[in-house]
């Protein structure tokens, strides 16, 4: 079968209220498109009428392909799994809840055509989003660029175009905590930006609250970078500083005879110094943690069901892709 030139991939958890609409929408897109497509929806283990839904649309569309999990692995492992099963020429990456709209991958795969391997969306505007969300966002990608040791782009989430040889590189890295666009920074390649507006959600409540944001941020940092263990010994050596200091000024009241009850100067000391170990132990545990999941060697995703793809890839139960893994340098 003919390889199409465009894959799109787009993870889905429980978005009944907009699935409707995104075909819609999918639909004025691809009618437009000279190129030949495929679309691959990744049900990330849905708890509403998603899978029946994505089931309806793909019966009728033999280009959409609908990928559902055993149950939530998580928005990168959905992201993955699309990556696995993708077969086109270039693969674009967006949410289905048409804050990414697929207008912009047209301007993506023009630059694509001029020879770019990755074509990330860049944000200029995002509408819809407390202040809150903004700041801390700017602030996150800001400490990130700083703390990892590769360029990142600003204000990028994982809506991107990736040519085949750079998926296929992607599909080489089985790491279990994922972060994604820092995965493909850290590949290289020639990559460019594209501005767009990032208009607010269709419909539903978003799926990254602030304990999965603060989560994935935690991910991220851990997995690109090892600056939090330096500041773990950075502060253990203050804190003997500050010990040797409170000591100095010990002894010196004791010589001068200006002794006063002791309990302040060792509560103090104490807590200096059970502070700084807490905190070492727990950047210490985080980066342990992580080795712990990767010598385990579980898959990152576990697939149910499949709809419109190979029967050698619909049985699969498991997070090894495909054949065609080989990366073409």
């Amino acid at each position: 079968m003919q390889r199409p030139v465009l894959s799109l991939i787009i993870p889905i958890y429980n978005e009944e209220a907009i699935i409707a609409e995104l075909n819609r929408r999918l639909k004025d897109f691809l009618r437009e498109m000279d190129e030949t497509w495929e679309v691959v929806f990744v049900d990330d283990g849905s708890q509403d009428r998603t899978p029946e839904m994505l089931n309806e649309i793909a019966a009728v569309e033999p280009r959409y392909k609908v990928i559902s999990f055993s149950r939530n692995f998580g928005h990168q492992a959905a992201i993955t799994a699309g990556m696995d099963r993708a077969e086109g020429d270039a693969v674009v990456i967006m949410d289905a809840d048409l804050q990414e709209p697929p207008e912009v991958v047209t301007e993506m795969i023009q630059k694509w055509r001029e020879g770019y391997d990755v074509v990330y969306g860049q944000r200029s505007i995002r509408y819809g989003e407390s202040i809150f969300k903004r700041v801390t966002a700017a602030a996150f990608y800001r400490l990130l660029r700083t703390l990892i040791p590769i360029e990142m782009p600003l204000d990028t989430g994982d809506f991107r175009l990736m040519s085949r040889r750079v998926v296929l590189s992607m599909r080489a890295l089985r790491e279990q905590h994922r972060f994604m666009r820092a995965i493909v920074s850290w590949l290289g390649f020639r990559q460019k930006a594209v501005q767009y507006e990032r208009p607010e959600r269709f419909a539903g409540e978003t799926k990254y609250p602030l304990r999965k944001m603060m989560g994935f941020a935690i991910d991220g940092i851990t997995s690109f970078s090892i600056v939090p263990l330096r500041l773990a010994t950075w502060l253990g050596l203050f804190s003997g500083l500050v010990a040797i200091a409170t000591s100095g000024w010990a002894l010196y009241a004791a010589i001068a005879g200006r002794t006063v009850p002791g309990w302040a100067t060792i509560m103090i000391a104490v807590a200096l110094a059970s502070s700084a170990q807490l905190i070492m132990t727990g950047i210490l545990g985080e980066y342990v943690g992580r080795i712990y999941e990767e010598v385990k060697r579980r898959p990152l995703y576990v697939v149910a069901d499949t709809l419109n793809l190979p029967s050698t890839e619909s049985s699969s139960a498991t997070a090894e892709p495909s054949a065609d893994t080989s990366p073409e340098y």
